[in-house]
């Protein structure tokens, strides 16, 4: 078995490589990171400037590791098309430091990176550890090794993506795990302004993102949930974003539009 890492807090986080120690006691590793902290890039690309790759020591010996000059997904699709000449039978991305609950999956780098490798056709998973501090990655990595297992053994779908939430606590805390749904999540973000000096008598502004605290919905059977009452979120992910509840209403307003457009071949 050969299993892809990769992160989005970049090549010198502790929990790729607490994650790389465990998993290579059963497969083959490889590490491809972003060479520098890349969180909230979502499944972004670089398409428009040239990206380098180096190879670098690891900080687990004997694993293959290379660090990249772009985002989670473009170190997927690089390890994927240029550097592993031979098949990968998992990717995972991770450990994430913080949770990525809810809408956190539109702009985590983590699940972003996990979905690069799904829409390649491999399996993947995205795990996260909620806190930011002292953190539990040996549940994470133990959880990481017998999903890896199972999907070996086939009791896994091999098209499958599952984001991963633990909460930041020994085994013997946690009180088990759930399989959820994506729970209701949002931030009430700041914007703050600075300004440095540009030329000899100027300045030039600029404006800084904070996240504030999240607002979430405890519903049952959602990750925030699970998390809250100190379980393990699994959640199967998929591409499709299509509001179906939607789908039927919309179409009085389709009718609508096709009579108002000038062109008598709409409809």
């Amino acid at each position: 078995m050969k299993i892809l890492i990769t992160n989005d807090d970049g090549i010198a986080a502790p929990g790729l490589w607490a994650l790389a120690e465990e998993l290579k006691s059963i497969a083959e590793v490889v590490v491809v990171a972003p060479d520098r902290e890349q969180s909230g890039v979502g499944t972004s690309v670089t398409l428009h400037q040239p990206l380098r790759v180096r190879p670098i020591s690891p900080i687990v010996t004997g694993v293959e590791t290379y660090a990249v000059e772009g985002t989670p997904a473009d170190s997927v699709i690089i390890a994927l098309k240029m550097l592993l000449k031979d098949r990968i039978d998992l990717v995972v991305c991770g450990i994430n430091e913080g949770s990525n609950l809810g809408t956190d999956v539109l702009i985590s780098g983590t699940v972003g990176a996990a979905f690069q490798a799904y829409f390649y056709g491999l399996p993947a998973i995205a795990i996260s550890v909620a806190s930011f501090d002292n953190l539990h990655f040996e549940v994470a990595s133990r959880i990481c090794s017998l999903l890896a297992q199972h999907l070996a053994a086939g009791n896994l779908p091999r098209r499958l993506l599952l984001n991963i939430n633990l909460p930041n606590m020994p085994l013997d805390q946690i009180a088990g795990i759930e399989i959820t749904e994506l729970g209701e999540r949002s931030y009430t973000d700041a914007v703050k302004r600075g300004s440095v000096k540009a030329g000899h008598d100027g300045k030039r502004d600029y404006y800084w993102i904070v996240h504030g605290e999240p607002q979430s919905k405890e519903e049952k059977g959602t990750d925030v949930w699970a998390l809250r009452h100190k379980r393990i979120s699994i959640t199967p992910l998929h591409n499709d974003l299509t509001s179906h509840e939607q789908l039927a209403s919309l179409e009085g307003v389709c009718s609508l539009l096709s009579q108002e457009l000038p062109s008598s071949r709409l409809g």
